[in-house]
């Protein structure tokens, strides 16, 4: 018997695949804050909606734009873009999370990232918020870091970096608040694309399979 168990003890557990349930795009609701960088969050749940065919409708209850379908891979799947402003984005997490019965892991977040290069993606299981207010306001709603998250790259303006370390915050503000150029929307289209797959991978295959292709991709932004 004592034999039995130390070989049940030594065998090793298979790991516990992470897949979505929820996926939350980030962003600002008024219109003045369409396409900007900062609401690359809802761009990227506007373009997973109509791939999925998963139409989004105002839900009073949850705060937000919701929508329920399933997947390419006829994965169940749930898509929220919270009304509630970006610091506040932890209250229609939240609502949707307690409706639903969800634990934290199986909610997937999408939003930007200064610290990226314009056409890099991320995808990790768990995190901290690294100043980004929306991520601040869910990890506080949901009281917990551990559940994965999809950065995408808005680049940072030059200069900014100094002028922020004399406190001057206003280039950072006007890059994050602007709107991509010509140029930069024909990378992100093609982002945007890329994080369906992803996506559709981590349902089918989990999170942590779909990092390995999610975050070796990046894409160039044309010199022309």
């Amino acid at each position: 018997m004592k034999q039995e168990k130390n070989k049940e003890l030594q065998e090793p557990k298979e790991p516990v695949l992470i897949i979505p349930q929820l996926i939350v795009g980030l962003g600002n609701p008024e219109p003045k804050y369409d396409q900007t960088r900062h609401n690359i969050g809802f761009a990227a749940i506007d373009v997973i909606s109509h791939a999925w065919k998963i139409s989004l409708t105002e839900n009073r209850k949850f705060q937000a734009q919701f929508g329920e379908g399933m997947t390419l891979g006829s994965h169940r799947i749930r898509l929220l873009k919270p009304l509630t402003y970006m610091n506040r984005s932890g209250q229609a997490v939240q609502a949707v999370t307690s409706w639903y019965k969800l634990p934290p892991e199986s909610v997937l977040v999408i939003y930007d990232d200064l610290d990226l290069p314009l056409g890099k993606t991320r995808l990790r299981l768990s995190g901290s918020a690294g100043g980004h207010n929306g991520m601040k306001s869910i990890i506080s709603h949901l009281n917990s870091q551990n559940f994965p998250r999809l950065r995408i790259g808005i680049g940072k303006p030059k200069g900014a970096k100094e002028a922020a370390k004399e406190g001057d915050n206003s280039q950072t503000v006007s890059h994050v608040l602007g709107k991509f150029t010509a140029t930069e929307n024909q990378v992100m289209s093609q982002v945007l694309n890329f994080v369906v797959d992803c996506l559709e991978m981590s349902c089918k295959q989990g999170v942590e399979k779909a990092m390995n292709v999610c975050n070796s991709r990046n894409f160039e932004v044309s010199e022309c």
